[in-house]
């Protein structure tokens, strides 16, 4: 056979073993490889995609574990939107002149992971805001947070120049500002509110207690308008007493000075001022020496002031008459201590020349009748030796000795050993001249019924009487002169107190105080004013409370008077007409 041949014979054979000719013995053997191949190939492909689901899964639950785990990352905080939106009821006056309200604006924020390029936004920033600190501003670019306030409360011109610099990352976030039209009118009444519209002094502090912080604390606050809130306070009056009040300052070149006007049958505050204040636009501004309220939250030795107390006290109390007579010749010796009068004169002195001429020998023996516990009882009865309760927030609470000696009781007779708080010293003397009921001051309108239900029956009405007699009459005889206004009828009682300094009194540094009335026969309002250590370049008393103090008070009635309602009377019976020509 040829070699051809048996390449051919071989090839045949390969044909009929591969299934050539449909060989019926083979015929399965292929389909069935071809199947299990398949077969395969599917369950793979399930694994696979088994395998990857449960990786996936593996993936995301590790991942929260490690979320789990994990320390909290420190963030600036945010809070939602209708919280940062919500409203503050605006503060009216008495006659609806707006105090306070809220106007929207817009706070600068930034998402530190979209930040591209921090040195390049700070520098764009910077453009806008020259103020912004760049070392503060680039580490909260920098930060791991996806949160950070850059600056609230925008104008719209930086808003608009800020967006016009198109930085990634940076955006803005709307909020309410409180603005106060009136500035520092009525700084110390109305108070201020932090960056995020909460109350923090005053009023608006006030408000807070109300539950208002606690609503916004829990999220339930909102963008609606909200009832405003209206106070005792006449804008009209407020802003005659504060600019009075700093022009005596300036004038006197004091440390400070003050003063409040005050419905004596309802314990209404009409005005008060307490002066260094401060702007509440900008609150910063005043922080060392503006936020302190002195007319409630601070207190002083009110001096001669205190005779009224003392006075009334010894009048009450059925042992004195207003027809008494005391020997004021010689000072009193005790304790190591000399009790003598200013302007001694070294005689026997009724009660009303007492008042007048505002004898300390006088005074102190008048004490001395009651007796300490007496003394004590009266001032506490008064309301001078315990808190005094009012809306306003910033109240202090008055300073007394430990124990009651006798040498105390002489002192604080005429004003020295206990202090007391301005208002509350305006409070006590309204006390005086209403007839005798104690009503606690409000800064929230009150009616005379109102008042009636609240007040307190503290000394005769015989007393009160007796007491507006004397003021009268050291309105028109003593101290009080310069006090006087034509046809308005004004008594009070001055007070000049000698300040502690390093321990001692000194001759150098006076506090000077003047309580009055108006008009004296039948008081509606009562004035008090205060200016601390007074300085002049005249002599002979003229930084005295009679010539500091009471023209103050001179200032203040002559031009609210007419606004509160008060005609003037002329001639002794009130009837006569003045008449210029």
């Amino acid at each position: 056979m040829s070699f051809l041949s048996r390449i051919m014979v071989v090839k045949s054979k390969a044909h009929f073993s591969a299934g050539g000719n449909n060989h019926p013995g083979d015929l399965g053997t292929p389909f069935e490889g071809t199947r299990k191949r398949s077969s395969n190939q599917a369950k793979s492909r399930v694994a696979i995609v088994i395998t990857s689901f449960t990786a996936v899964y593996c993936i995301i639950g590790g991942r929260l574990v490690q979320y789990g785990l994990a320390q909290p990352e420190t963030v600036s905080s945010i809070g939602r939107a209708d919280n940062l939106m919500a409203s503050r009821p605006d503060i009216l006056d008495r006659n609806g002149e707006i105090l306070a309200t809220d106007i929207r604006t817009v706070s600068l924020y930034a998402e530190p992971h979209k930040i591209v390029d921090a040195d390049e936004a700070v520098e764009q920033l910077s453009t806008v805001l020259p103020s912004l600190n760049v070392a503060d501003i680039y580490n909260k670019l920098k930060s791991p947070s996806r949160f950070q306030w850059l600056r609230r409360q925008l104008t719209p011109k930086q808003q608009s120049e800020i967006l016009a610099l198109g930085i990634p990352g940076i955006g803005f976030r709307p909020e309410k500002r409180r603005f106060y039209p009136g500035g520092a009118t009525a700084s110390h009444i109305v108070g201020h509110v932090n960056v995020d519209n909460r109350g923090i002094a005053g009023m608006e502090r006030w408000i807070d207690n109300q539950g208002l912080a606690d609503l916004a604390a829990i999220g339930m606050t909102s963008d609606a308008k909200l009832e405003p809130v209206k106070l005792s306070i006449d804008l009209r009056v407020q802003n005659i007493l504060r600019d009075v009040v700093v022009d005596a300052m300036t004038k006197f070149r004091s440390l400070a000075a003050g003063g409040v006007v005050m419905d004596a049958k309802t314990g209404e505050i009409l005005a008060m001022v307490s002066y260094p204040d401060y702007d509440p636009n900008k609150p910063a501004d005043g922080a060392k020496e503006g936020w302190m309220n002195r007319m409630s939250n601070g207190t002083f030795e009110m001096g001669s002031t205190f005779k009224s107390f003392t006075t009334a006290m010894a009048l009450d109390s059925g042992k004195v008459k207003l027809t008494d007579s005391f020997d004021a010749t010689n000072p009193i010796r005790i304790g190591g201590f000399t009790i003598k009068d200013f302007h001694g004169k070294r005689r026997v002195l009724t009660v009303p020349e007492i008042f007048q001429y505002s004898s300390n020998i006088g005074t102190a023996k008048m004490a001395d009748i009651v007796g300490i516990e007496g003394h004590k009882e009266f001032l506490t009865r008064i309301g001078l030796l315990s808190k005094m309760q009012t809306e306003l927030p910033e109240v202090k609470m008055p300073s007394q000795p430990r124990e009651w000696k006798k040498i105390n009781s002489i002192t604080i007779s005429f004003g020295h050993g206990v202090s007391t708080t301005p208002l509350q010293t305006a409070v006590a003397g309204a006390a005086l001249l209403n007839g005798g009921n104690l009503i606690e001051p409000t800064f929230l309108p009150r009616t005379e019924e109102q008042a009636a239900a609240a007040s307190t029956k503290v000394i005769k009405t015989s007393t009160s009487d007796d007491m507006r007699f004397l003021f009268r009459w050291n309105g028109v005889n003593g101290s009080g002169k310069n006090a006087r206004v034509p046809g308005f009828n004004v008594g009070g009682k001055t007070g000049t107190a000698d300040k502690v300094v390093n321990g001692r009194y000194s001759n150098d540094a006076n506090f000077n105080a003047f309580l009055a009335g108006f008009p004296i026969d039948a008081p509606r309002y009562v004035v008090l004013t205060f200016i601390d250590e007074p300085k002049t370049d005249k002599g002979n008393g003229a930084a005295l409370a009679g010539n500091t103090a009471a023209p103050m008070v001179h200032d203040i009635i002559s031009r609210s008077a007419p606004l509160l309602g008060v005609e003037p009377k002329f001639g002794e019976d009130g009837s006569a007409l003045l008449v210029s020509y």
